[in-house]
């Protein structure tokens, strides 16, 4: 047996494939694997895993580097996959967790791989017909619905975090990540947090949210409809409409300024066939029959979290380059136009 050892930044290719052999089901005892980045290393890293027999599982550890407190846990990350399997949310199976940092220096879980097509960018499209577009769109917003709809105490998630206050706890706890990872003043955020957090509403539903709630976080069937969801590391208790509000942000229309856009004028949902917001909207609310009254301070909170997001990429790419492939200078017009947007969406509020 040899493992196959071109360098692969955050996987220690001997420890790791023991790992594999020891806890995956059907591998040989002298399996090789091989490893291949997956997206775009905004956040966690994600592997796809394949051996010498063609057997492909997905890997997912924290990035390189220093991590902030709190973030990037694969054990939280490996327990919600753990309990939405089985209750039919559509996530892929999860295999194994290892939480010893001296395996591949953090800990990392392996799932499935949901063998589908993924959308992130322009590029992509080509496996997503324009007469599919409006079929995955109603489908997002669906099981978005359905998601909501899951009693977290039945599966086992009641005591996932504090359970009131969504709003407020979300806006002291991205302050907390935005002053950990500031590398410059924008005033346009420290205004918008003033903002949100007197305005922030009480929490009228209960819900597991996911957090990252997007087009680029779903595994696609032939059909267009959704697959899988991906990418729980932001998943929380609290309000649903968060989570409409994040897909919304991610949701870049053609009339749209695409200076706010994380992929610009690449954003997929800017090309023909998808569902404008409009009527996204109203295939959530069909499926959800929720009250949508406080969505326009949703969206805000959306847009100021996503620029703090950004702003921590920013941070992990001057730590330490390999963390990600866009430079800062690219990222920081994104966080400035992000925080006037959310500005705007409470202005018009």
């Amino acid at each position: 047996m040899s493992e196959r050892t071109s360098p692969v930044p955050g996987i220690e290719q001997e420890r790791v494939g023991a790992w594999l052999r020891a806890r995956l089901p059907g591998v040989a005892a002298d399996a090789a694997f091989s490893y291949a980045r997956i997206g775009d290393g905004r956040s966690n890293l994600t592997f796809r895993v394949q051996d010498d027999a063609g057997d492909r599982w997905v890997l997912r550890r924290p990035p390189l580097g220093r991590r902030l407190r709190g973030a990037h846990d694969m054990a939280r990350e490996h327990r919600l996959l753990a309990a939405l399997h089985p209750a039919g949310v559509r996530v892929p199976r999860p295999l194994g967790l290892c939480e010893d940092e001296a395996v591949t220096g953090a800990p990392f879980y392996v799932m499935e791989l949901a063998d589908g097509t993924v959308v992130a960018d322009r590029d992509d499209l080509g496996a997503l017909p324009e007469a599919h577009r409006a079929t995955t769109s109603r489908s997002l917003a669906e099981e978005l619905a359905a998601l909501h709809a899951v009693d977290v105490d039945e599966i086992g998630l009641g005591d996932l975090a504090r359970r009131d206050g969504y709003a407020a706890r979300q806006v002291r706890g991205w302050w907390r990540q935005w002053e950990a990872s500031r590398t410059r003043d924008v005033p346009a955020v420290d205004r918008l947090r003033d903002r949100l957090e007197a305005a922030a509403p009480t929490q009228d539903h209960l819900a597991l949210v996911h957090g990252d709630y997007k087009l680029e976080n779903v595994v696609l069937h032939e059909d267009g409809t959704v697959q899988a969801i991906l990418d729980w590391e932001l998943c929380t208790l609290g309000e649903p409409l968060a989570d409409l509000g994040t897909m919304l942000t991610y949701w870049s229309r053609p009339t749209d300024d695409p200076a706010w856009a994380l992929a610009g004028e690449a954003a997929p949902t800017r090309a023909e066939g998808f569902l404008d917001r409009d009527a996204l909207v109203a295939a959530y609310a069909a499926a959800s029959g929720a009250d949508l009254a406080r969505l326009p301070y949703y969206e805000a909170l959306a847009a100021w979290r996503l620029a703090i997001i950004v702003q921590g990429v920013v941070k992990r790419f001057r730590d330490n380059p390999a963390n990600a492939n866009v430079p800062p200078e690219e990222l920081d017009p994104k966080i400035d136009a992000l925080a006037a947007r959310g500005e705007a969406l409470l202005d018009a509020a």
